[in-house]
């Protein structure tokens, strides 16, 4: 009486059926449910079954009679496919080779008039509807791009990407990484120009900051220190740091520039300072060979 009574508070909130939901009772009427559909299932199976062997044994010619109609039916339908099937793919019957023979044979040899085959002609077709399209698309009405266009285009696109992930590449420089490369000298000398050039000259020779072309150096004369003196400057000697004004790229590209101002004997050169360091020349880099540590 208590399980019906369950039963049927649980049947006027159907929405709240969830198995596993922690309710016992409801667990349990969830699954006796399945139980049911799943006895009921193999019970119309099995009444199925019975009533088929109740006709073989009672009506056999009736049986009989409905299976050779499927077997029939079977058989008709399998015919009706590879007839189709073999219309598609222009086949014939060997019985029928006969009806399409040509009237001469070479060396026991015959032709026959076979038909193009429907898939060849709709093949043939389709390829000249396309043709046509094409033209019209992309050579009458210029809707579309040639290959031609279509490579420079992605050249454009390519060079872009180029372009970007090098900014990309330069702005991740910093004095660790630093490298001397002559082909940034050129980018170098501009930024130079508009904010170095007022204290160190116009061709490094020093006015109120140091002279850049001598071999002495207050801060240290390799690509990396350089670097490190422009990015953070000297505020006790009027320097300002330039890592607030240049990117990354930018001040590589200065530092790189300084370097090929060594050596050049300008006009006036300001007094050399600081701890001469020599250098030798090795392929674009410049080696410090002075065992001094410079300050």
């Amino acid at each position: 009486m208590n399980l019906f009574l369950i039963a049927a508070d649980t049947t006027t909130n159907v929405s709240n059926w969830t198995f596993g939901s922690g309710d016992m009772y409801n667990d349990i009427l969830i699954v006796a449910l399945i139980v049911v559909m799943i006895v009921l299932l193999a019970s119309a199976i099995v009444v199925q079954k019975a009533m088929r062997s109740i006709l073989k044994v009672t009506m056999p010619e009736l049986v009989k009679q409905e299976e050779e109609a499927k077997k029939l039916a079977r058989l008709t339908s399998r015919q009706n496919r590879r007839a189709s099937w073999n219309s598609i793919l222009g086949l014939r019957p060997l019985e029928e080779e006969k009806d399409i023979e040509i009237d001469h044979e070479y060396d026991g040899i015959k032709e026959l008039d076979n038909p193009i085959p429907i898939w060849f002609n709709a093949l043939f077709y389709s390829t000249v509807c396309f043709g046509v399209v094409y033209l019209l698309i992309y050579h009458v009405f210029g809707w579309g791009m040639l290959q031609d266009q279509e490579y420079n285009q992605e050249v454009a696109v390519a060079e872009k990407q180029k372009q970007e992930y090098l900014a990309q590449a330069a702005n991740l420089v910093d004095e660790s990484n630093v490298l001397a490369d002559p082909a940034l000298a050129a980018a170098g000398k501009s930024i130079f120009m508009a904010n170095c050039a007022a204290c160190h000259g116009n061709n490094g020779e020093g006015t109120i900051g140091p002279n850049l072309t001598d071999r002495n150096w207050i801060h240290g004369g390799e690509i990396k220190d350089i670097f490190k003196t422009v990015k953070y400057g000297v505020p006790e000697k009027g320097m300002v740091p330039w890592e607030q004004t240049l990117t990354p790229g930018q001040i590589a590209e200065v530092s790189n520039y300084i370097l090929t101002l060594r050596d050049t004997k300008p006009a006036n050169p300001k007094a050399p300072e600081g701890t001469e360091v020599i250098y030798e020349v090795a392929g674009a880099e410049e080696v410090n060979t002075d065992s001094t540590v410079v300050e």
